[in-house]
């Protein structure tokens, strides 16, 4: 009777052991599990505070354009022909007429033109 109380409680202590030591493993995985979360969660925190202060400049860059003076365009200068000498196309017209490619009238005609225009 002996032996058999001793052979009862041998898978008993060995359950024990069992639990205890299943214990351990689960307490151990608990605890790594709480360290990998906690390294997860400032790892986003990080993440989240790179992408807000992105957003905070591009949110400022875009009010810095939107208030800021719109770039001047200026226009082509305009390229002017050169004014006519009137006293040089005149002496012009009269060699012309003095030459006599120019008739009278031609030449006055022309003469006409040049000073009402």
């Amino acid at each position: 009777m002996l032996r058999r109380r001793a052979m009862m409680r041998r898978p008993i202590a060995r359950v024990g052991a069992a639990v205890v030591g299943t214990a351990v493993v689960v307490g151990t995985a608990g605890a790594v599990h709480h360290r990998q979360q906690k390294k997860y969660a400032q790892q986003d925190a990080a993440a989240q505070a790179q992408y807000d202060q992105a957003y905070q400049q591009g949110a400022a860059d875009a009010q810095a354009q939107q208030y800021a003076a719109p770039p001047v365009q200026y226009a082509a200068p305009v390229q002017q022909a050169p004014a006519p000498d009137m006293m040089a196309q005149l002496q012009q017209l009269a060699q012309l007429h003095e030459s006599g490619a120019l008739n009278d009238e031609e030449f006055a005609a022309a003469k006409q033109k040049l000073l009402a225009g």
